[in-house]
């Protein structure tokens, strides 16, 4: 008996709809990202001119002036990718008190602050990680260890949080990333606390 053929059924093509993916409803649009950093910059200036006012007040207070900027430096340096207003607090606190102690003060409350980036990097959880710009700064921090972090972080550098990320990811002595930071942030704040002391005095005359 021969068996007669059987047809297969036409198989369908497989179609693959495509689903846009909406946007998170928390991502913040462009305006609101401007308008925060209006307000931010607002809020700097503002206190910035209410330190000169009070002016005479800080000076005679300077034994709880220079921990105040030593907080004020730490809580700005550990907001990683963040900016605070350590910078302009040492800058109008250097035509207050006495520069070099103000530089103090603040680069070693930066240096403590900077720890956070370095945790960041050495729990492995950084987000950053994927950003092309972290990608070109670690190679650096490979190769020249301590040195690139004192580098990067002697003078004003968006980036340097990056390199403290770097740091603890590649496992970098806790002991090296702190001195070279604390060294590198102290020559910074001793420009920006002598600009302000030096242009605060010739404002006032």
């Amino acid at each position: 008996m021969t068996e007669l053929p059987v047809e297969a059924p036409e198989s369908t093509p497989h179609t693959t709809e495509i689903v846009p993916i909406a946007p998170p409803r928390h991502a913040f649009s462009g305006w609101k990202v401007n308008l925060l950093r209006l307000m931010m910059l607002l809020g700097v200036v503002l206190l910035s001119l209410w330190l000169i006012q009070q002016r005479a007040h800080i000076q005679q207070m300077a034994g709880v002036g220079y921990p105040g900027i030593f907080i004020t430096a730490m809580i700005s340096s550990a907001t990683v990718l963040v900016p605070g207003p350590g910078l302009a607090v040492v800058f109008t606190m250097g035509g207050i008190l006495h520069p070099f102690g103000v530089a103090l003060a603040a680069g070693s409350g930066a240096a403590v602050g900077e720890v956070s980036a370095y945790l960041a990097g050495i729990s492995g959880r950084a987000v950053i990680e994927r950003m092309d710009l972290y990608r070109r700064v670690k190679p650096q921090v490979l190769k020249y260890g301590p040195l690139a972090i004192f580098v990067l972080g002697a003078i004003p550098n968006p980036v340097f949080d990056l390199a403290g990320i770097a740091a603890g990811a590649l496992q970098m002595p806790f002991w090296k990333f702190l001195l070279a930071v604390w060294a590198a942030q102290v020559v910074k704040m001793t420009f920006i606390a002598f600009a302000g002391s030096f242009s605060l005095n010739w404002l006032t005359g």
